[in-house]
């Protein structure tokens, strides 16, 4: 539907790629890569899909006329630890009955890290399976050994898409930084995690000795919070001082705000 829609965060300089299109059959998908893992990914993926499924009718279109809507999430990291499947399906259906709504919303995620993949066998391996081969391996191997494990024109035409984008010096600066970005990213993140816990327990200590050790942890550790998503957001970090002021409903509150502005941002 349009091409790859670039968006840039001021502050990681990470870049999302999505790609919105329609298949034979009329469906639309929103198909994209994840290279982490946080709260609100799936409501994330249902909006989308819920987005495309209402933008397909202009004013006063007959609703018969709209096709199903799809959501495919990517992902080289485990979202559902306890399960070993790989791809889930979500689809509106009735639990009694099992009747489907087949002409409308699903969100697919695909957990690229749960395939066992060989390249003994991946030739005779499912379609998803090859892809998620070609997509967690491609850089291992030259254009024409990926052809000789995944024949077929489709992945003929991926594999050719790389060698040109290898080819490009720019198109290969784009992706080279786009990986050093990445990296970046997670490890600011987990620095400020760690530092907003030892900030936490700091703010904790002083509380927990006026008003109980266990309300004045938790206190603390939410107060760290608040100032680390206050430094990842741009915003200058409230002072512990004041933070050890507010009621814990109203640090609580200030925190889910503070999370709802980064899930919007990453979104």
């Amino acid at each position: 539907m349009n091409p790859f829609s670039y968006q840039e965060f001021a502050e990681s300089k990470l870049i999302v790629l999505d790609v919105r299109c329609r298949d034979d059959a009329g469906r639309w998908l929103n198909v994209e890569m994840q290279v982490s893992v946080y709260a609100g990914l799936i409501e994330r993926l249902v909006y989308y899909a819920c987005s495309m499924y209402v933008d397909q009718l202009s004013p006063g279109s007959n609703y018969a006329l709209a096709s199903p809507s799809i959501s495919i999430c990517l992902l080289d990291r485990v979202l559902f630890a306890k399960s070993e499947q790989p791809h889930h399906r979500f689809q509106m259906i009735d639990r009694k009955s099992g009747k489907e709504l087949s002409n409308a919303i699903e969100v697919h995620t695909v957990e690229l890290t749960k395939f066992s993949l060989d390249e003994q066998t991946i030739a005779g391996a499912s379609k998803l399976q090859q892809w998620s081969f070609l997509l967690l391996f491609a850089q291992n191997y030259d254009a024409a050994t990926l052809r000789r494990l995944l024949p077929g024109i489709e992945f003929e035409t991926a594999i050719s898409t790389i060698e040109i984008i290898s080819a490009k010096t720019e198109n290969k600066q784009m992706y080279d930084q786009r990986e050093k970005a990445q990296r970046d990213y997670e490890w600011a993140i987990s620095g400020a995690r760690e530092e907003g816990r030892e900030e936490g327990r700091e703010v904790g200590r002083e509380e927990g000795r006026e008003v109980g050790r266990e309300e004045g942890l938790e206190r603390g550790i939410i107060a760290g919070r608040i100032q680390t998503l206050q430094e990842i957001l741009g915003d200058a970090p409230t002072t512990t001082a004041s933070l050890a002021e507010l009621h814990l409903d109203a640090l609580t509150t200030q925190l889910a705000a503070l999370q709802q502005r980064l899930r919007d941002r990453q979104a």
